[in-house]
């Protein structure tokens, strides 16, 4: 939704001030057509040739992703404290019965009740890998940190590769638009026996290149990648979430502490309140 109010903002206030200083659109009209198919013709054909299958694959779903904004909601946040709250008490009262949950946690009736965090092939793996290296005794908890700290800067890595192709993009487009403004100088050079009134009509057809440059670049796509780079770290604070809580359990802290120190790892405003995750974790065990 902001996202949209911000592109209107942005087109109103540009064309609306420089409509209402007097100028004329009618230049930039007729100009913006082929000034829009060279320049961004170009930055996506540069696109393309600068980036493997794999970001080009997600870039349309991370446009999408940075309008829709992150993920996990604070509901998430809650229910994966209560989905380890479950498993990490059971993998101490009965470690035997924690092997159906981590060996097929598709068939799980603990990470079924969660389908939003079932549906995250990431998130199923994170926990049971880490909870069957813990049952094959890796569980030195800092060897364990360290190990999940490098699987998520893996994913951070692959994450990121459309923010920073959008990013590159953007820095590559007012140089684009100097391109296009070029070609438009040599064809006013190459009219330039014509009248004043044509050739500055001509020049500023050509001008009108250099502004689309920058203003495509700081207008639209430089924010665009910020704003989707500010998903994907977000998104993937979820997964230190889980992170802090397989450690501290490693630790061997009581298992409501290992949530709270969870709860504590999610950033404010989506963290549930102290209350509200133990009023959850009260409903687990009397379901128990």
């Amino acid at each position: 939704m902001f996202g949209f109010v911000g592109i209107i903002l942005t087109v109103v206030m540009v064309f609306g001030g420089y409509i209402l200083a007097g100028g004329k659109m009618g230049v930039i009209m007729h100009s913006l057509p082929f000034e829009m198919m060279m320049i961004m013709g170009a930055a996506v054909g540069a696109y393309i040739l600068g980036n493997d299958s794999h970001v080009l694959k997600h870039t349309l779903s991370g446009l999408v992703r940075a309008f829709k904004g992150p993920k996990w909601t604070a509901q998430d946040h809650q229910d994966v404290l209560c989905l380890m709250f479950q498993l990490l008490k059971i993998a101490r009262e009965n470690p035997v019965a924690l092997e159906q949950h981590i060996e097929t946690p598709g068939e799980s009736p603990i990470f079924g009740a969660y389908p939003r965090l079932a549906a995250d092939h990431n998130i199923v793996s994170l926990i049971a890998d880490t909870l069957r290296s813990a049952s094959l005794n890796y569980d030195d908890p800092y060897q364990v940190e360290d190990m999940l700290s490098r699987r998520i800067a893996v994913l951070r890595e692959e994450e990121m590769h459309v923010p920073h192709a959008l990013q590159t993009m953007a820095d590559a487009l007012p140089a684009l638009g100097i391109v296009a403004a070029v070609l438009g100088v040599i064809k006013t050079m190459a009219s330039i026996d014509q009248p004043p009134a044509v050739l500055g009509k001509m020049i500023g057809g050509a001008l009108v290149g250099t502004f689309l440059g920058v203003f495509l670049s700081y207008g639209f796509v430089a924010p665009l990648a910020n704003r989707l780079g500010g998903v994907v770290k977000q998104d993937l604070g979820f997964y230190d979430v889980v992170k802090s809580v397989l450690v501290a359990g490693l630790h061997q802290h009581a298992t409501t502490l290992c949530v709270e120190v969870g709860r504590q790892a999610v950033p404010e405003h989506v963290r549930p309140s102290f209350d509200a995750l133990e009023g959850a974790l009260r409903e687990l065990k009397k379901a128990a």
